[in-house]
């Protein structure tokens, strides 16, 4: 047990200093609704710190967490993390951060109600990452859907009723099936919820499958895996900036997460029985999905494309069963993260200006706005998986792994460093380069101060990812190892 319950920090920092946004945001002042938000979210930064600073490299949980909630039915307030989930809290809480540093003058109506929406969704996706008690998390899993379903519903497009339904209900019904997944198996745990108990119990093969699927339909959905990832794409189109940067650098990331923590090692048979569909359905979402980003001509539709197709590596390399593909599933996962935020950032920074996201309404905009076409092209060359940027690394050591299982499998999953360079560099070449295509792009602005700040600080992160990809790796490899030794174990 820890002295400072860290955890617990990181979960209810953001979340009541949310509340007190909401309770002291004014729109006809909304400079302390702003500010305290500010507060807030460094701090929730700042508190998660001692996870990365006092974290041993061993596959056990650390800074664990454990008091009665639900006695009745042995429901505990159980936190605890490995290397597996520690960083994600790390990459959620910055991205929190940069939320809202970057929506410091461009959210103007109800920007209380809007920057406390993001800091309460912040602690609730940092309780999912650390929970170890099943219910904990399905609390805290279906809890941070109602901020991003509200941020896209009031602050998003002219479509955005339709796209936050739609968001809504792919989630819940996949996690209705997860619930019921739990209760079986606290049943068959004798009453018990605790992860790590659903982890060792002795599950017949046909119940394994059928947890397997009602898991799956759950966790796919977050992905997205194909063809349950039609939400996204409207989801993001509709979704203002800042809701744009946390589905994808956070929630998508939950999906694979999922599989991680609960398809793999409470079901392996059913897992490794149904690892050609999982295998199959990865790849289409690579090819297939890569070649639908090549035809958008909506920034955010391609870079919503694009991460379907990105998060298809990361189910790849889960399910190959192989210590390469899967640290490069995670590795990738922490990338997509700062890659996706900041594409996703550099679309916001046009929108602002211009208020369209139409590839055909741009060009030349380097001519105007040099500093951030350097920002913008940088991101690209990630996004295209550069060596010596983060997106290099994940999908290198996933198409490592899967060539030692097949090398077609390798081969079709290395066409998203061509499909991927392809409308990645399709965009910035009509984006950014070229003569000034029209008045909207000729009277462009340049970035200010604080839209460096935020550009920069990912620039660094995708930076330092990508030349010292081993301190994230060594934290990761023992929880990795240890997950690949328990899944090569039959429960039957």
């Amino acid at each position: 047990m820890q002295a400072l319950p860290v955890l617990s920090l990181t979960i209810w920092v953001p979340i009541l200093f949310g509340i007190a946004v909401l309770v002291i945001g004014r729109d006809a002042n909304p400079a302390p609704a702003r500010w305290t938000a500010l507060a807030g979210s460094l701090l929730g930064l700042t508190v998660c710190l001692p996870l990365w600073t006092g974290f041993q490299p061993t596959a056990a949980m650390q800074f664990v967490e454990m008091r009665a909630w639900i006695a009745h039915f042995s429901v505990n307030y159980h936190l605890g993390v490995d290397g597996i989930s520690m960083p994600f809290i790390l990459l959620n809480s910055f991205m929190t951060l940069l939320v809202v540093i970057a929506h410091w003058e461009v959210v103007t109506d109800k920007v209380a109600q809007y920057l406390a929406a993001f800091l309460i969704m912040s602690g609730l996706i940092n309780g999912m990452f650390a929970s170890l008690d099943a219910i904990v998390f399905y609390v805290f899993f279906e809890a941070m859907l109602i901020p991003m379903f509200l941020i896209i519903g009031i602050w998003g497009g002219p479509n955005r009723v339709y796209a936050a339904v739609k968001f809504f209900l792919y989630t819940l019904l996949g996690s209705l099936l997860m619930l019921a997944s739990f209760i079986y198996l606290y049943f068959l745990t004798n009453g018990s919820f605790e992860i790590a108990d659903f982890h060792q119990v002795a599950i017949g093969e046909g119940a394994q499958k059928l947890i397997f699927l009602a898991m799956f339909m759950s966790f796919a959905v977050k992905v997205p895996m194909w063809p349950v990832h039609t939400w996204l794409p409207d989801a993001h189109v509709e979704a203002p900036t800042g809701g744009s940067v946390i589905l994808a650098a956070i929630t998508l990331k939950i999906g694979g997460y999922g599989f991680l923590r609960f398809n793999l090692p409470i079901t392996p048979d059913a897992s490794h029985f149904f690892d050609a569909f999982m295998i199959t359905l990865s790849l289409i979402a690579v090819v297939y999905i890569g070649l639908v980003a090549l035809i958008q001509s909506d920034m955010k539709k391609l870079i919503a494309y694009s991460s379907i197709s990105h998060m298809g590596f990361v189910t790849l390399g889960l399910f190959i069963f192989n210590a390469d593909g899967m640290l490069g599933a995670v590795l990738q996962m922490i990338s997509h993260g700062f890659v996706s935020a900041a594409m996703f950032l550099c679309v916001g920074v046009l929108y602002d200006r211009v208020h369209s996201r139409e590839i055909a309404d741009y060009g030349g905009v380097a001519n105007r706005m040099p500093v951030f076409a350097a920002f913008f092209v940088f991101f690209a060359m990630a996004n295209s998986g550069l060596p010596g940027t983060s997106g290099f690394i994940g999908e290198f050591l996933v198409v490592l792994g899967t060539i030692k299982v097949s090398f077609w499998y390798a081969f079709l999953a290395a066409t998203t460093l061509i499909f991927g360079a392809a409308y990645t560099l399709w965009m910035v070449k009509r984006v950014i380069y070229g003569a000034v295509a029209n008045d909207h792009v000729a009277h462009l602005e340049d970035v200010g101060k604080r839209e460096i700040v935020f550009l920069a600080l990912l620039a660094v992160a995708v930076l330092a990812m990508g030349l010292f990809p081993k301190s994230l790796a060594d934290v990761m490899n023992p929880s990795i190892q240890e997950l690949l030794r328990h899944v090569a174990q039959s429960k039957l």
